[in-house]
């Protein structure tokens, strides 16, 4: 649900020979929008679940997608690509697990406390976040065009710090978590599929423990109706499904053109957050979603004049 999810399913791009692929396929654009409204509107599955407490939630939310994605990969016939994986690949997973599991739930904890607005701000930032960080970690050299983006996106933040006298933090945290969270999926050479599989399976002991203890302590809400019940289940297949559909869409687009689609996602949010929820967007949210939006007008026509200068200078 960023302008890295390529990176953060674990997709590599070159392999996938992006270049060769069409300018834009239907299909491919089908499942890209499929794939970036569900993620939008996944504030609205959170919602039902009331005050259930967000770690509650969450343990279900690893538990049943642990479940959903292990069948799939069962049906597809490719349990060997579980014991494929070496150590070092599995304690990167790990790492991995930590950062998804820390994302994940501070998503949940930020919708459920009324700050839908909040997190859309925050996967507004993570594409000029991997911006960053690809500067910092990998050596890359960053346009003028990015350089601006990134100082635009400082000062949007900036003057929400100055203006309520408060850090964004629930924004920042997830834009900085699922950011790191794409860059080792970049590095460690998994696919998408399996390497979730396997981040929700590590998860899943401790998830259990906790659901375990909820249950024989009697504060736990599953079996309390039917309707929490099918609600913890369908955690698994409302976080699962849109995967798949990302990834069908990675295979039919361009890596540049699937990246305009990133931002359906936090744009439904917003959306959800202002109208739906009436959460506040004050003068000073204009101010700074406008500064960030502007940054990420200069950063995706950037991104997209350096990709046809490439697609014009390999053919």
């Amino acid at each position: 649900m960023s302008g890295a999810s390529s990176q953060v399913l674990g997709l590599n791009t070159k392999s996938q020979d992006s270049a060769n692929l069409p300018p834009f396929a239907p299909s491919g654009g089908l499942y890209a929008v499929l794939a970036y409204v569900a993620w939008g509107l996944l504030p609205i599955y959170w919602k039902l679940f009331g005050q259930t407490p967000a770690i509650e939630v969450l343990s279900h939310r690893m538990i049943w997608s642990m479940v959903f994605l292990l069948t799939l990969l069962g049906l597809q016939h490719r349990q060997a690509e579980l014991k494929q994986l070496s150590p070092k690949k599995v304690g990167v997973l790990l790492t991995t697990a930590l950062l998804l599991t820390f994302n994940w739930g501070l998503y949940i904890y930020g919708v459920n406390s009324d700050r839908v607005v909040e997190t859309s701000l925050g996967y507004f930032i993570n594409p000029l976040v991997n911006v960053l960080l690809g500067f910092l970690v990998f050596k890359e050299r960053l346009s003028l065009g990015q350089k601006i983006a990134v100082l635009l996106a400082g000062l949007g933040v900036a003057n929400f710090i100055w203006n309520f006298g408060s850090v964004p933090w629930i924004a920042l945290a997830l834009a900085f978590s699922f950011a790191c969270y794409g860059l080792l999926r970049k590095i460690v050479a998994v696919s998408p599929m399996v390497g979730l599989a396997v981040e929700t399976a590590l998860i899943t002991p401790l998830a259990l423990a906790l659901v375990g203890f909820w249950a024989v302590s009697g504060t736990g809400h599953l079996g309390t109706s039917l309707s929490m019940t099918l609600l913890f289940i369908g955690a698994g297949v409302m976080t699962s499904m849109p995967l798949l559909w990302f990834n069908n869409a990675a295979k039919r687009l361009r890596f540049s053109t699937l990246g305009f689609f990133q931002y359906i996602a936090p744009s439904i949010q917003l959306l959800l957050g202002v109208f739906v929820y009436r959460e506040p967007f004050t003068a000073t949210h204009a101010v700074t979603f406008g500064l960030i939006w502007l940054a990420l007008a200069i950063y995706s026509g950037t991104s997209w004049r350096e990709q046809r200068s490439k697609s014009a200078q390999t053919h």
